[in-house]
């Protein structure tokens, strides 16, 4: 008797088993009234850019009237983006939603769903977390900004690394006074972005350049002025290690040329001609006098005087 009460609770199981099975594969089977949604997933309501609100969009298999609102993680709605909205069927329509709540009130920073109700339909569908909603109004901060380099020249495929690290994932800014010269392409809480001494799309001339780091994060919040951190560059082209050179005439002198330039010309009195070298070596001409000594590259120069004395 036992051993039959055991076969057949083992069947009803097996029966049971087979039966939620099917009527799970049948809900498979079953298509979503809504389909199609794209939702924004991550955005700033105070950043007054282009992610300052979230949007919802959606397609409904047959006509119906929605009612689309935000739930919080506890599963509050916390704002009623639409009610009653007639929506036609296979036609997307997109719910912008600004971050605020029914009151007026902003949201607090945090994680939000859609919930979405179709009256003819008489359902409910809360957004999968896969179409989850966040909302950061938190700016991003700088932890640190530094140079490789402190003096460099721009030309070719010469850059200066800057280094930073940062709060979160963000986007590098990197600005000359006010005027944004970098946008870093990938997000990321630490990097190095280069800057190839450019500005408006044409090189810088020679000087000293205070750079300032800032970050943009994938909300849209920005690093505020006070939060950047400096870091100082000097361009510098070319340069001579003397600027005033006193050799007999006809003797043979040298000078150093700062460059990262592979190639320079020089021009000495009537004679003139190219070098590659760091230590350029030359020859006085052999009538005394004051010479100008012009050693220039990519349209920048520096200038010696050079002083030829009698024998």
């Amino acid at each position: 008797m036992q051993r039959v009460l055991t076969t057949v609770t083992l069947l009803g199981l097996l029966v049971a088993t087979a039966a939620a099975f099917a009527i799970t594969e049948h809900l498979k089977q079953i298509r979503s009234p809504v389909y199609g949604a794209i939702v924004s997933k991550i955005f700033s309501p105070v950043c007054h850019c282009a992610t300052s609100n979230a949007t919802i969009r959606v397609r409904l298999r047959h006509p119906d009237r929605v009612t689309l609102t935000v739930q919080d993680g506890a599963g509050h709605t916390v704002a009623t983006i639409a009610r009653g909205f007639r929506l036609p069927a296979r036609e997307p329509h997109t719910f912008p939603w600004d971050g605020r709540t029914d009151s007026g009130a902003l949201a607090p920073d945090g994680i939000y769903r859609p919930e979405i109700f179709l009256r003819n339909a008489r359902r409910t569908i809360l957004f999968p977390l896969v179409d989850r909603i966040v909302l950061d109004t938190k700016e991003p901060k700088v932890l640190s900004a530094s140079r490789r380099r402190r003096i460099f020249s721009p030309g070719g495929h010469r850059t200066v690394a800057i280094r930073y690290a940062f709060s979160e994932r963000a986007h590098p800014l990197v600005y000359v006074g006010n005027h944004r010269i970098i946008r870093g392409r990938h997000s990321r809480p630490h990097g190095t972005v280069k800057w190839a001494g450019k500005r408006n799309g044409r090189q810088v001339g020679p000087g000293t350049y205070v750079l300032s780091v800032g970050a943009l994060d994938d909300a849209g919040n920005a690093t505020p002025i006070a939060g950047r951190k400096q870091v100082t560059v000097v361009v510098r082209y070319l340069d001579l290690s003397r600027r005033r050179i006193t050799v007999p005439a006809g003797s043979r002198f040298s000078v150093a040329v700062e460059t990262e330039s592979p190639r320079y010309t020089w021009r000495l009195g009537r004679r003139h001609g190219a070098a590659h070298r760091k230590v350029l070596r030359l020859r006085a001409p052999t009538k005394a006098g004051t010479y100008r000594l012009v050693v220039a590259e990519h349209g920048h120069a520096a200038v010696a005087v050079v002083k030829v004395r009698p024998k």
